[in-house]
């Protein structure tokens, strides 16, 4: 997922909702679906939205002609009842922020769903949200694989986070290499003496000096279980 707030902005085709677009486009409809099917994982979603976005009560699909848009629910200082907001009004970090708990969440209604990949999914987000935004993914691994990229110190802070769950990225001549941190990394955040992020400002999270080629099974819970 790379999800590009402009094309949630705009109004959007309906359709069966069963799994979120790579870029957000169809989110609407899957807002719609979730409702209709799974309305405890889009409690799920408006949860930890409202975390990331305070005031934001919640979130709907709302027709527009043969079209679909999303429409905010949101408490305003002295009103009696929450404000009503078109996506069209909404900022980028919450747009994107509902569409990739969507993402982590829409498993619960498409079981086929065995690997959710997300890109930054800290872009536009104010880094007070990091640890909500972990916590997500933390709980989402619970139903599905996840497995984001990020630039982000902050996401990284998590005391919950383990080394055995970065893979490092290190790119230099036209070659990436991509492996486990290496032991001084891990010694370190097993120790407590630096975060994951901590150790990213410092430039000295990257791959194991011996990292070699890997085959890499994305899906060893589901490929034990199914011929």
């Amino acid at each position: 997922y790379n999800v590009q707030p402009e094309r949630i902005r705009a109004l959007q085709s309906p359709d069966q909702g069963e799994l979120l677009a790579r870029d957000g486009s169809n989110l609407a409809s899957v807002v719609r679906r979730m409702q209709q099917d799974a309305p405890h994982a889009l409690d799920r979603v408006r949860a930890f939205l409202q975390q990331v976005v305070p005031g934001i009560e919640g979130v709907d699909p709302l027709p527009m002609g043969h079209m679909m848009t999303l429409e905010f629910r949101q408490r305003v200082e002295g009103a009696n009842a929450a404000w009503k907001f078109p996506a069209i009004t909404m900022s980028d970090g919450t747009l994107r922020a509902l569409a990739l708990l969507v993402a982590l969440f829409q498993p619960t209604v498409r079981q086929a769903t065995r690997l959710v990949g997300v890109e930054e999914p800290e872009t536009a987000l104010h880094p007070a949200a990091a640890g909500v935004l972990f916590d997500a993914l933390r709980a989402a691994v619970r139903h599905t694989q996840v497995v984001a990229t990020t630039h982000s110190p902050d996401l990284l802070d998590h005391p919950s986070l383990k080394p055995e769950e970065i893979r490092a990225v290190h790119a230099e001549a036209g070659t990436t290499r991509i492996g486990p941190v290496d032991e001084a990394s891990r010694s370190a955040m097993r120790d407590a003496l630096y975060t994951g992020g901590e150790l990213l400002r410092m430039d000295q999270l990257a791959p194991a000096a011996d990292t070699r080629p890997e085959r890499m099974n994305l899906f060893p819970k589901w490929t034990e279980e199914t011929p």
